[in-house]
């Protein structure tokens, strides 16, 4: 998983102008997940930018960053990728890709669309559409 950078002033900037961008009230705990993870491509758990806030501001809820999470997503400006049954990763880059996902250390890396290509799907059910194709390809390191 990336590593959240410290927040600077330009990444503040950058946080509080996507927000608004969005018509999301800026609120100072917003912005500070925000930094963390909406001003460069990521892939993070609530519990990574958890320990990020923490370690930076001190006190934060969980249900804060948990509450300020589904806003995003439902606002467009996080995915949730159900990487595993037990966790979630919140990924910054909204625009069509795929991933890798190392079994060894949970990370996630980016695959643009057009490195991956599928010969056929297989028959949608009755009365559906494809929404969207996300697709996780598990690696691990060779032995």
């Amino acid at each position: 998983m990336s590593t959240p950078a410290p927040a600077t002033h330009d990444t503040t900037v950058r946080a509080r102008q996507i927000l608004e961008h969005r018509g999301i009230r800026p609120t100072s705990q917003r912005v500070k997940v925000a930094e963390i993870l909406l001003t460069s491509p990521r892939h993070l758990t609530a519990e990574q930018i958890l320990v990020a806030l923490r370690e930076a501001t001190g006190h934060v809820s969980k249900a804060t960053v948990y509450n300020t999470l589904n806003l995003f997503v439902e606002q467009g400006l996080a995915r949730e990728i159900h990487a595993d049954p037990e966790r979630c990763v919140y990924d910054s880059t909204m625009a069509p890709h795929h991933h890798f996902q190392n079994a060894d250390t949970g990370e996630m890396t980016d695959i643009r669309p057009d490195d991956l290509s599928f010969a056929r799907l297989p028959p949608l059910p009755p009365g559906t559409e494809i929404e969207s194709v996300d697709v996780v390809i598990r690696v691990r390191r060779r032995v």
